[in-house]
């Protein structure tokens, strides 16, 4: 279908960029609203063994509705007929300020990929940043975002989602692509930059290996860990880019639906529905803080690098009581960045 530019519907402030969603307030984890918003909010209060235990559960729980089967006739079709539009979250953070973010959600035509829709608003993250616990600090704002455009723009509803993360490639089979696509009851698909070592995977000498294999565009490789289960393919998403994604099944698609799907939104590296969400909340940030009078961020700050906490090192999970600490320290403000010199942690 042919699209114009001019059809995009934006539902972030004024041009100024200060007013979140037509003028709603300025959103908190508590105040959400979503299915899930109460995720964070539970944690007020308690311990952080229990905070661990309450959202391993949750998990667990959430987890036995994933299906990992194409569930729409288009995701069966070898050119997606029927498919019209695809969706894309991000979540980018201000400069020295781990809890405030812009959430933004992104609605493409396809096979087009031009923006029709876009809502963009500022948030404060009170839930701390625990690896492999990441939906409980980012998605009740993600899940909002997707329910007012059920309620606003039925028409505008996207087919599939993308996110910024793993599937069911994580330490429980459960990550962030997973949470999303049972929390709003859409296909969704998790596409990370960074290989999770998890099941026995690892970025070692015989995985680069297979990575220069992938010689053109939609070549990818199984990610087979060491249960004999395969969590996800290692996918070139472009000629000219020899970094892999590595796409795993979040929710209602299969694996190999979710690799072509990935591959066919590639315009570049990264997915247009996901690298579109993050061009426009970072956009959003800066006019933000343009009219707050605040110096603009300078470039090549990573958002992992913003998160509050690095993944331990040599270890693929942490043990509960690492965990615990991990938890604590964030939620009293102790940590506001990854030290230098220590690798943040993959997004799921």
């Amino acid at each position: 279908m042919a699209v114009s530019k001019s059809l995009c519907k934006r539902y972030h402030g004024d041009d100024a960029g200060i007013a979140p969603a037509r003028g709603a307030p300025e959103m908190t984890l508590q105040e959400g609203g979503a299915p899930g918003s109460a995720m964070a909010g539970k944690a007020a209060g308690k311990p952080p063994e229990e905070i661990l235990l309450d959202w391993k559960r949750e998990q667990a729980s959430l987890k036995a509705r994933v299906v990992d089967l194409d569930t729409e006739a288009w995701q069966r079709d070898p050119a997606f007929s029927g498919l019209q539009r695809v969706g894309g979250v991000d979540v980018s953070f201000v400069k020295d300020d781990s809890g405030s973010a812009c959430a933004s959600l992104v609605v493409l035509s396809y096979p087009e990929l031009e923006v029709l829709y876009e809502d963009c608003r500022m948030v404060t993250l009170t839930a701390p940043y625990v690896s492999g616990f990441l939906a409980f600090r980012e998605l009740p704002f993600l899940v909002d975002a997707v329910q007012q455009l059920r309620q606003r723009e039925p028409c505008l509803m996207p087919q599939v989602l993308f996110v910024d993360g793993n599937g069911v490639l994580h330490h429980r089979g459960f990550g962030v692509a997973c949470h999303l696509g049972v929390l709003t009851d859409l296909p969704c698909i998790g596409v990370a930059k960074k290989l999770l070592q998890v099941d026995g995977l690892e970025n070692n000498a015989l995985h680069k290996e297979k990575i220069q294999l992938l010689k053109a565009g939609g070549d990818s490789f199984p990610l087979m860990g060491g249960s004999g289960t395969i969590l996800g393919r290692a996918l070139r998403s472009h000629d000219h880019s020899t970094k892999p994604l590595y796409v795993s099944v979040g929710h209602k698609i299969s694996l190999e639906a979710a690799v072509r799907l990935t591959h066919s939104c590639c315009k570049f590296r990264i997915p247009e529905p996901v690298r579109q969400a993050d061009i426009r909340s970072r956009d959003y940030i800066r006019r933000t803080q343009e009219v707050q009078g605040v110096p603009a961020p300078q470039s090549g700050r990573s958002k992992e690098a913003q998160r509050p906490k690095a993944c331990p090192q040599g270890v693929s999970e942490e043990p509960a009581g690492l965990l615990g600490k991990q938890l604590l320290a964030c939620s009293t403000g102790t940590s506001k960045g990854t030290p230098a010199g220590r690798k943040a942690c993959p997004r799921f």
